[in-house]
C-alpha cells in the first residue's frame, strides 16, 4: 500500500471586489465558494471597505476586501478556481479594469515568486492600491510588500475614497 501524498500548505492572500448587482452578496457568495473547494481553509478575513473604481471606464463604486487562505493547491491550481468562481458569479471579461460582479485576484501564494502568461506573482499593482493593502494590513500586517510591510504602506497609502463597513457578515449574514 502506497503512502499518500503530502501536500506542501501554502498561506495565499485574496483580494476580493464587486461592483455589480448585490455587491456584498457577491462577496460572500466568493467565501462560501472558497470555504467549499477542497484543499482551501479560510482562515482571515478583513473588514469591507467601499470604494472608487481605479482606472478603467466609469463605473459603478465597488465592495473590496482581502482574505487570507492556507492551501494545498498550487499557485495555477488556485487561480483555476478563483476563475471559476468569479464565472460562477456572472463574471464576464469585456474590458481590461471595467465593472464585474466578482473580481478574485491572488496576491500572493507563499513565498512563490512567478512570471506566467496567466500569473504574476506577487501581485505586480498590490503595492500601488489603497483598496488591497488597507485590508491586507489587517489580517497580515507584517506581511512584506517588496520591501515594505504591509501595515507601513496602508498607513502611507492614499485612503480618499475609502468607506469602512464593518465585516461581510454585519453586512450579510450566511445563510
Amino acid at each position: 500500500m502506497r503512502a499518500p501524498a503530502v501536500h506542501k500548505l501554502s498561506t495565499a492572500y485574496l483580494a476580493l471586489g464587486s461592483n455589480l448587482g448585490d455587491r456584498a452578496a457577491m462577496l460572500r457568495g466568493a467565501l462560501t465558494a472558497l470555504r467549499s473547494t477542497s484543499g482551501v481553509h479560510v482562515v482571515a478575513e478583513s473588514a469591507v471597505y467601499e470604494t472608487a473604481p481605479v482606472g478603467g471606464p466609469e463605473q459603478p463604486e465597488y465592495l473590496n476586501m482581502v482574505v487570507a487562505v492556507d492551501t494545498e493547491l498550487g499557485p495555477e491550481a488556485l487561480l483555476e478556481r478563483c476563475l471559476a468562481i468569479e464565472a460562477g458569479h456572472g463574471r464576464v471579461r469585456r474590458e481590461r479594469w471595467g465593472a464585474r460582479t466578482l473580481d478574485i485576484d491572488m496576491l500572493c501564494h507563499g513565498d512563490t515568486v512567478l512570471h506566467s502568461a496567466r500569473l504574476t506573482l506577487p501581485h505586480p499593482r498590490m503595492a500601488e492600491r489603497a483598496f488591497v493593502l488597507v485590508p491586507l494590513a489587517e489580517i497580515a500586517p507584517g506581511l512584506l510588500v517588496g520591501e515594505a510591510r504591509a501595515e507601513a504602506l496602508a498607513t502611507s497609502a492614499e485612503r480618499s475614497g475609502m468607506r469602512k463597513l464593518g465585516t461581510l457578515a454585519a453586512l450579510v449574514p450566511e445563510d
